[in-house]
C-alpha cells in the first residue's frame, strides 16, 4: 500500500496557516492528488474547518487540545478522511499556540506509523505582524516573553521557515525579516510567499514533496514557560445569530462587527493573537480577521451577498482574561444590534485559558 504524505503547517496564531493550506490543497489537487485536511483547536466550532469545507475540501477535526496531546485522535481522524478513497496527501494545521511538534507528533508518526505515513518537512509560518517585534527584541510586543518563547520555539524546530504575507510588506521590510532569521537561526531554509495572492506558494509546495529533514538532536523545551505562555491567552469560540428588519450586505456587516470587537479589545489594552469571525448565510460564507493591535481588521473572504439574517461564528485568541473576552463579545453583539436595529443572540459560548500541554508521546530526535 502506498504511504500517504503527512504535511504539517505550523506557525503562530494569525500567521495565515488556513489560507496557505487552502492554497496548497488546490495545488496538489490540480496535480491529480487526493487531498485531506486536518484542523486542530482547543474547542469546537472552528472557523478554519468551516472555511475549508466551504471551499470543497475533505476536512477532519481534532478538538479539545493540540495534536501533541491528542495524538491518537489525530491518527484516527487521518484514517477516517475519505474512508472510501484514501488521500495521497494530508495537510495538518496544528493549534497556533503549539510547539515541540517535531518530538511529539513528527517523531511518533515516524516510529509508530512508518508503514502508512511518509513525513514531509515541517513548515512553520512566520507572522510578520508580531515577528518583526519579537525577532527585533522590541519592548512592546503585546505579549509577555513567555508567549514570545512559543513563537521562537516554533521557528527553532522548523525544517523550513515561511515568511508569509509578503504582499503586505515593503521589499525592505521583507528583506529585514529574512536577514533577522538568517542571523538568529543560521542555516535555516527560508521561503517568502503570499498565501493570499499565491506568489511563492508553488516553491513551498514543491519543497514539501521532498523528504523530511533528518534531525540530529531534540530541542530543549521548558514546559513551564510553554504552559504559562499559552495560558496568557484568553480563548473564546461562540456563535451569534443575527436577524435584521431589512436586507443588508453581509460583508460590510461582518467587518463592522469585527471592527467593533477590535475596538473593545483595544480599549481594554488586550493584544490579539488572532480574532477570526465567519458570517454564514444561504450556503455562502465570509471571513474577517484581526491579527495585531497595530493593524486594522480586514475582510479576507467575501460573500458578495445581502440578506436579512445570518450567523457569526467567532474564534478569538486574545491576551486578556477569558471572562473579559466574553464580556467584550457580548457587548459588541449588543452594540451591533443597537446600531443596526438587529436582534443578536449569543450561543454556544466556550471561553477558557488553555491547560498545560501533556503530550501523548515525546520521543528523542536523532535516533534511527
Amino acid at each position: 500500500m502506498k504511504r500517504l504524505r503527512y504535511m504539517m503547517i505550523g506557525g503562530f496564531l494569525g500567521a495565515g496557516k488556513t489560507t496557505l493550506i487552502g492554497r496548497l490543497a488546490r495545488y496538489y489537487r490540480d496535480q491529480g492528488l487526493k487531498v485531506g485536511i486536518v484542523t486542530n483547536d482547543q474547542a469546537h466550532g472552528l472557523v478554519d474547518t468551516l472555511s475549508l469545507r466551504a471551499q470543497g475540501f475533505d476536512v477532519g477535526e481534532v478538538t479539545g487540545a493540540c495534536f501533541c496531546c491528542k495524538f491518537n485522535d489525530l491518527v484516527r481522524v487521518v484514517g477516517e478522511l475519505s474512508a472510501d478513497q484514501r488521500p495521497d496527501v494530508v495537510l495538518a494545521e496544528p493549534v497556533g499556540s503549539c510547539t515541540d511538534l517535531a518530538a511529539t507528533v513528527m517523531e511518533p508518526l515516524k516510529h509508530l506509523y512508518s508503514a502508512e505515513v511518509e513525513l514531509a518537512p515541517l513548515a512553520v509560518l512566520l507572522k510578520p505582524e508580531h515577528g518583526e517585534k519579537i525577532l527585533g527584541d522590541a519592548t512592546d510586543v503585546g505579549f509577555s516573553s513567555k508567549a514570545a518563547y512559543i513563537f521562537r520555539k516554533q521557528l527553532e524546530e522548523a525544517d523550513v521557515v515561511v515568511v508569509n504575507k509578503i504582499d503586505k510588506l515593503s521589499p525592505e521590510r521583507a528583506q529585514r525579516l529574512i536577514e533577522m532569521l538568517a542571523e538568529q537561526y543560521p542555516g535555516k531554509p527560508t521561503i517568502a510567499l503570499s498565501a493570499r495572492t499565491g506568489s511563492g506558494c508553488e516553491i513551498l509546495a514543491q519543497r514539501l514533496q521532498q523528504p523530511a529533514a533528518v534531525r540530529e538532536s531534540t530541542p530543549e523545551m521548558d514546559y513551564d514557560v510553554y504552559a504559562e505562555g499559552e495560558a496568557e491567552l484568553g480563548w473564546l469560540n461562540c456563535s451569534v445569530e443575527v436577524s435584521l428588519p431589512k436586507v443588508a450586505a453581509v460583508d460590510a456587516a461582518l467587518l463592522d462587527f469585527v471592527e467593533r470587537l477590535a475596538a473593545s479589545c483595544r480599549a481594554a489594552g488586550a493584544e490579539p493573537a488572532h480574532l477570526k469571525v465567519m458570517a454564514m448565510a444561504d450556503g455562502v460564507s465570509a471571513v474577517a480577521n484581526w491579527v495585531c493591535s497595530d493593524v486594522p481588521p480586514e475582510l479576507s473572504i467575501a460573500s458578495g451577498i445581502s440578506t436579512d439574517g445570518w450567523q457569526f461564528v467567532v474564534n478569538a485568541r486574545v491576551a486578556v482574561a477569558p471572562e473579559e473576552l466574553e464580556a467584550a463579545v457580548r457587548r459588541t453583539a449588543a452594540d451591533f444590534a443597537g446600531a443596526n436595529g438587529a436582534k443578536c443572540e449569543v450561543a454556544d459560548m466556550q471561553r477558557f485559558r488553555p491547560g498545560r500541554p501533556m503530550p501523548t508521546h515525546r520521543m528523542p530526535l536523532g535516533q534511527a
